[in-house]
């Protein structure tokens, strides 16, 4: 049996029809199949490879911190160095108070984790989310997803949850002191990428202030420089009382964190201690190529470059067909017909030799979130491949 063969027969399968594409090797904004074809990465694994794929820089911090040592104990037991210095740099750049990382694995176990913290905090039990968000696919993180079509066949979740419209102020009345946090993307990303209108997160901030919520901020997709910014809600002139951050927090390694204030981080630690715990969560060679990445986004200038090469995106991606473009820096949004239109364009997209994706609440979108480190020349030739692509399908 070849690769194809044995991966439908022992992986288990998300969908009926997976990409398929069997990748033997990367180098920054591609990827390459046995064959030596090469993928220009316009998604980025969702997010993830910020840097792109193998950056030297994480790379080499990876190697290095697998010659020192790997797992040693449960997280939050002994002193790690990558850990530590990681937490410091990741406080050096968020404002006050938001000091205290909680290292996990995922998106989701930030969310876990988050939602666990303040329940504790606040000994309620209501959390409020925004509809057609995503943050998660464990339990408690899917709770939060509505509408419900990934989540029904799963039911009952947790209780509990209620749902607003993003971007609806009279809905913000539902907040109130039964409610023990706010879970809230800074840009909804699998809606199809929809920005906060200007003052709403203000807004939002305030009402959970008056009644002692916590906002909870889910940066997993919109941070780490992405939108313009190293986190999205420096944007907005707020300080949430959590973040969630992950997928491109690692330069390709699996990490994901909540941070807040030491004084709320301590209420995990006692009654009961051990109020979060997990095993791989912080692992060593993870939070080393995690400095490696937020100090290159931090030191270069990456992240200055994200709003033209966005308007550049946006200015060649003209086509009857398009109905609109939506973005948040590089995380876009190509609005078209219909979802069978929109697969015709990713498949021809494939053919060509580029990689794109659509979203969860918006299979109308084409999804582009390309590594930050793609080039003018790539993003002519990826737009070029998109039309040509949404002619073939017409």
């Amino acid at each position: 049996m070849n690769q194809r063969q044995l991966f439908l027969q022992h992986v288990a399968q998300t969908s009926p029809s997976p990409l398929m594409i069997e990748v033997s090797h990367s180098e920054g904004m591609y990827l390459f199949d046995p064959q030596g074809k090469k993928y220009l990465d316009l998604i980025a694994g969702i997010g993830v490879s910020a840097l792109g794929h193998r950056h030297p820089k994480v790379v080499q911090a990876a190697k290095d911190q697998l010659d020192k040592y790997l797992h040693t104990l449960v997280y939050g037991e002994f002193v790690l160095s990558p850990q530590v210095e990681l937490a410091e740099l990741l406080a050096k750049q968020l404002p006050a108070p938001l000091e205290s990382t909680y290292f996990v694995n995922s998106g989701s176990e930030a969310t876990e984790g988050a939602m666990k913290l303040a329940k504790r905090f606040t000994g309620r039990a209501e959390i409020i989310a925004c509809k057609k968000a995503y943050h998660g696919s464990s339990q408690g993180a899917a709770s939060l997803m509505n509408p419900r079509d990934f989540t029904r066949a799963y039911h009952p979740l947790i209780p509990g949850i209620r749902h607003i419209e993003f971007n609806c102020e009279w809905c913000l009345q539902q907040i109130t002191t039964r409610t023990a946090a706010v879970v809230m993307e800074t840009v909804q990303a699998e809606w199809g990428v929809r920005a906060p209108q200007p003052g709403y997160l203000k807004k939002v901030k305030e009402r959970c202030e008056e009644v002692g919520a916590l906002l909870i901020l889910d940066e997993i997709q919109a941070g780490m420089g992405r939108i313009g910014s190293l986190f999205a809600f420096e944007q907005h002139g707020i300080v949430p009382d959590v973040i969630l951050l992950a997928k491109g927090l690692g330069g390709g390694m699996p990490i994901g964190a909540f941070v807040a204030s030491r004084e709320l981080m301590q209420h995990l630690s006692s009654e009961p201690i051990l109020g979060h715990i997990t095993t791989f969560g912080g692992h060593p060679v993870s939070c080393a190529a995690s400095k490696a990445t937020v100090e290159e986004l931090v030191q270069s200038d990456l992240i200055a470059q994200v709003p033209e090469k966005a308007k550049l995106f946006r200015t060649l991606l003209k086509h009857p067909a398009i109905i609109e473009v939506r973005n948040a820096g590089l995380l876009m949004a190509v609005q078209m017909e219909s979802f069978e239109f929109i697969q015709k364009v990713i498949q021809g997209c494939l053919k060509k030799g580029l990689i794109t994706d659509w979203f969860l609440f918006n299979s109308e979108s084409l999804r582009i979130a390309p590594p930050l480190i793609i080039t003018e020349e790539q993003i002519r030739w990826a737009c070029q491949v998109i039309l040509e692509s949404i002619d073939e399908a017409l």
